[in-house]
């Protein structure tokens, strides 16, 4: 009570003073962090990693920059890196189409060629918290605004680095609202010496900071742009996968900005990251903003004492510098490409390079096993004959010559025929079909060149051939886009009963800055699948047309991680893929935590566990990740109900590893999986343990 009484005292002097009130009830001082007013100054110490230091001093004051300055200690002694800093966050507000397809969870949507407003958001500094959340500290300063969207300033700091984020937390009362949002920091002050980033081909640039520069869209590698000056570097970038809106493809369409006046709105000069609201000028979605979901529009920035390069460095770490590391036990695959380089090259007589393109960002990318999806649009699936049977040896023989003893190139396609919607196949060798037949003709027959050619008329065929070849089959982005109702319209049917129907894809469709997982949709779907009572799967799929080396490939691009000692020899087929894709052994990541170990007593992802009779479960999960866990989710299901069981994990910091074990109750349970998401919505998922009573 005596507390209480000291908060209210605290506030009420600070109205009669002028001052914005701050509220200190949920600061929890520990693990080295201090928060104290120095007048109209909030001013936030954590520790940065090793024995250093990192502090914003937040002005309050109304009519002044909101960071008054940034700091980093070096040997003990702070630098400061910045001073007289404001967030600036323009959105920009269109029309989500709710009627013509499946609701929120559209894809096929052309919202940027619809009427749509754009905004600059306002800071008012009405009142200001502080609290703890784990090892975590979070300044909440209020109010921002819009016309139509309204919330708070979140800025977070991270216990262990040197790592902040800047959020405009805001919702809308408006149905059927898409946006986008681009933001930084800006001054009108000569803060930075010069702005820097990494060209596409991975080579440092700078310019020069001048405060009159027109605003500038800027292409970089790794999603950054970095202030410096003789004292350090402030690095900006955004959330890896959560900021980019689901497209076809994956173009770096100049994600950051720098300058003076952006979009006419902001007139300050400064440095920060953006959308195009054009897209790749295809289907262009944008962001889901559900009325009353709070959408977190933020951006994080990275303190060095540094040069860019270093800063940019340690920017690179929370990615892996885009690559997915080495995890011993698992070889990574990524599905779902259509690069039709098949017909767009090879058939179209251009040169054929040693080494295509597409090829090195894989590798570069640390993909060990690519699963393509060829002919979707080029090529002639249904004949004639002569240039099926053409294409697909074609595709066969680059599959092979692109193949080595550490990447498989593997041939698929989406065929989009006979079991409705769209869906992938994957044969553990080169197979030959046509996805037509008359009724005279034979199911299979024996082709002198090719060998065994198989004619396919309808679902029953399609079985029969995924029977004969060993093959799986699975609903490519399930409950959007062209499988929008699938494969909940099939779930009773015969192939899809089968064991080779192998489940479903998932890809971060539709985009949400609210949510604090990646497509829910599919997640969703992968419960239901459970519930539904056959053993399927869930894999990650990319869906994209091109890659190329200065795309931007990373942030939409995802991986499983399959549990392989070594990878198969194209000549010998590719089976123990394909088992252990079907046995579930493998878990799915965006590739910033990796669960290289999971079980329920004792039974790993894919198998099946006898649970004692009081249901006691023990859940042991290894993990290790790059940005700071937020929560784990235990999630399970009785075939007709889902049951989530959440864990904070908001005490980790970032780079760590760590077996967990969490004791729940998994009695009348059918079967039992896990997710892990961080403070950046980077996540991870396993297969299921199946349950027996």
């Amino acid at each position: 009570m005596k507390d209480y009484f000291l908060i209210v005292f605290v506030i009420a002097c600070s109205v009669v003073n002028g001052q914005t009130p701050v509220n200190l009830s949920g600061f929890q001082k520990s693990s080295g962090v201090t928060v104290t007013s120095q007048g109209n100054n909030l001013v936030v110490n954590w520790p940065a990693g090793g024995k250093e230091t990192a502090k914003l001093v937040i002005n309050l004051d109304k009519g002044k920059p909101l960071f008054n300055s940034i700091q980093l200690s070096q040997q003990g002694k702070f630098n400061e890196i910045a001073t007289s800093l404001d967030p600036a966050f323009v959105l920009t507000v269109g029309k989500r189409d709710l009627v013509s397809q499946n609701g929120w969870n559209i894809f096929f949507d052309k919202t940027n060629k619809l009427p749509h407003k754009v905004y600059a958001v306002e800071l008012n500094k009405r009142t200001a918290s502080v609290k703890t959340v784990g090892s975590r500290t979070v300044v909440n300063v209020s109010e921002v605004k819009t016309p139509t969207f309204a919330g708070d300033l979140e800025i977070t700091v991270y216990n262990g680095s040197p790592l902040f984020n800047v959020a405009a937390v805001m919702a809308t009362d408006i149905d059927s609202t898409a946006i986008l949002y681009d933001a930084g920091l800006v001054t009108t002050q000569p803060v930075w010496k010069s702005i820097a980033w990494s060209d596409t081909d991975n080579q440092m640039q700078s310019v020069p900071a001048d405060l009159k520069q027109p605003n500038k869209a800027q292409a970089v590698k790794y999603r950054t742009i970095i202030g410096a000056n003789t004292r350090g570097s402030l690095a900006v970038f955004p959330a890896p996968h959560q900021y980019f809106y689901p497209l076809d493809e994956a173009f770096n369409l100049d994600f950051t900005w720098y300058g003076a006046n952006y979009r006419s709105l902001v007139p300050a000069f400064g440095i920060g990251i953006r959308q195009d609201l054009m897209g790749d000028k295809r289907w262009v979605p944008w962001v889901n903003a559900p009325p009353k979901t709070r959408q977190r529009l933020n951006f994080f920035c990275l303190l060095s004492t540094d040069t860019p390069g270093k800063a940019l460095d340690e920017v690179k770490r929370f990615t892996h510098n885009d690559k997915y590391p080495e995890v011993p036990g698992y070889k990574t695959m990524s599905s779902h490409f259509h690069n039709e380089f098949t017909t767009k090259v090879v058939l179209a007589g251009k040169p054929v390079p040693e080494v295509p393109n597409f090829v090195k960002v894989f590798k570069n990318s640390g993909v060990n096993i690519v699963h393509l999806a060829e002919f979707h649009g080029p090529g002639h699936p249904t004949g004639p004959d002569s240039l099926r049977l053409l294409e697909l040896k074609t595709l066969f023989d680059q599959c092979k010559r692109l193949s080595d003893k550490n990447f498989l190139l593997l041939p698929g396609e989406e065929p989009n025929n006979f079991f409705g919607g769209h869906w992938l196949e994957f044969f553990p060798k080169p197979v030959y079909w046509i996805m037509s037949r008359k009724p005279e003709m034979p199911f299979v027959m024996n082709d002198p060149q090719y060998g065994n050619v198989y004619r396919i008329a309808d679902k029953n065929d399609m079985l029969r051939l995924l029977e004969a070849e060993n093959g799986l089959a699975w609903t490519a982005h399930a409950r959007t886009k062209g499988s929008t109702g699938y494969p909940d319209k099939y779930k009773d049917e015969d192939f899809y009963k089968s064991d080779h129907f192998f489940g479903a894809a998932w890809k971060n469709i539709p985009a949400d800055m609210s949510e604090p997982r990646l497509s829910r949709r599919v997640l969703d779907l992968m419960d239901d699948m459970a519930n539904w009572g056959f053993k399927k799967h869930v894999i990650a799929e990319s869906d994209i047309f091109t890659m190329e080396p200065e795309n931007e490939t990373y942030a939409h691009l995802n991986v499983n991680y399959l549990q392989l000692d070594k990878l198969p020899d194209y000549d010998q087929g590719w089976q123990p893929i394909l088992d252990v894709m079907q046995q579930g052994k493998f878990f799915v990541t965006t590739g910033e935590i990796m669960l290289p170990a999971f079980t329920v007593n004792g039974k790993g992802a894919g198998e099946t566990l006898r649970l004692p009779t009081d249901g006691k479960a023990t859940i042991t999960l290894d993990v290790t990740w790059t940005f700071p866990l937020t929560f784990a989710e235990l999630i399970s299901g009785n075939g007709k109900q889902v049951f989530r069981e959440k864990i904070d994990l908001t005490n980790t910091t970032p780079f760590g590893k760590k077996q967990y074990q969490f004791t729940t109750n998994l009695k009348n349970r059918t079967w039992v999986r896990v997710e892990v998401w961080d403070a950046a919505i980077n996540g991870a998922f396993t297969q299921q343990v199946w349950l027996t009573p």
